[in-house]
């Protein structure tokens, strides 16, 4: 029993290593599963169509995935293996090893993301880059995949603070990685799932139908629904909002309903340009706020 425990160290250094190997596939499948249910079972009616559409959003996630492994990946990958060397943060002072430290460490991950995904819509030069990823005219899988590399490189003093003060280790990171992969891919789906099966699972974790509200054109329901993986911090803050009928949301954002204006070229200037005022339609009207 003694020889066993002594091995887990080396087995848990070694996940370190054949991790990303097991990553890839599951998050590659996950996105291949949803595309096909979305085929299947459609939540909303589409508004572009479907190659062009995805076309768009996955030449923005391939910029975004080069920032991350230029940029992101050779600055978090080493500060967590420095926290964890240290044990610096809370999983670090705690001594929360093994898979409560894993939990609780995803669990901390799960609320400052919460905290970020607000301060993203609150702070006007962090919305410029997200309102990218909102101006998507159809929400499905693909828009899981559609952020400016600007806000993933923004992203990344919040990441470093969320590694040194939370305590993650290079392992808890990946795990924590894969887990936000999947969870944002899952309620970004517009995948019709049987209305029973959706309260059931929507009472620990963000839906389709509770992730479309909060890409809804209307300025309200776009500010609330924050959370990305565990429904519990809306429930906590008083910003969940459900039972919104989703054949009455429309998606995206007023001032960018015009399909010219959500083309690959700008959107990817857009952040750097003059910003509209985002909840008026180009024609002046606005839609009521509630």
């Amino acid at each position: 029993m003694v020889g066993e425990l002594s091995k887990v160290p080396t087995r848990l250094a070694a996940m370190k290593h054949i991790f990303p190997w097991i990553a890839a596939p599951l998050t590659i499948g996950a996105f291949v599963l949803l595309v096909w249910l979305e085929r299947r079972r459609p939540l909303r009616k589409r508004v572009e169509p479907v190659l062009p559409h995805h076309a768009r959003n996955l030449v923005l996630a391939g910029l975004g995935a080069l920032t991350t492994v230029v940029i992101e990946a050779p600055l978090i990958q080493p500060l967590a293996g420095l926290v964890e060397e240290r044990n610096w943060g809370i999983i670090g002072v705690f001594r929360l090893h093994g898979a409560i430290g894993a939990l609780v460490a995803l669990v901390l991950m799960d609320y400052t993301f919460y905290v970020w995904h607000i301060l993203l819509h609150r702070v006007p030069g962090l919305w410029r880059f997200h309102a990218v990823h909102h101006v998507d005219l159809d929400l499905d899988t693909s828009t899981a995949l559609r952020f400016h590399s600007g806000e993933i490189l923004l992203s990344v003093p919040w990441r470093a603070a969320q590694v040194l003060i939370i305590g993650l280790n290079p392992l808890t990171f990946s795990l924590w990685q894969v887990w936000f992969a999947l969870c944002v891919m899952f309620h970004h789906s517009n995948v019709r799932l049987p209305i029973r099966w959706e309260r059931l699972i929507n009472r620990l974790l963000v839906t389709p139908r509770m992730h479309g509200v909060h890409h809804s054109n209307i300025e309200a329901e776009t500010n609330s629904n924050w959370s990305s993986g565990l429904t519990l911090w809306d429930w906590l803050h008083g910003t969940l909002r459900l039972n919104v009928p989703q054949e009455k949301i429309e998606i995206g954002v007023p001032a960018f309903q015009d399909a010219h204006a959500v083309v690959l070229p700008a959107i990817l200037a857009m952040p750097f340009r003059e910003q509209p005022d985002y909840w008026r339609f180009p024609d002046e009207r606005k839609i009521p706020n509630g």
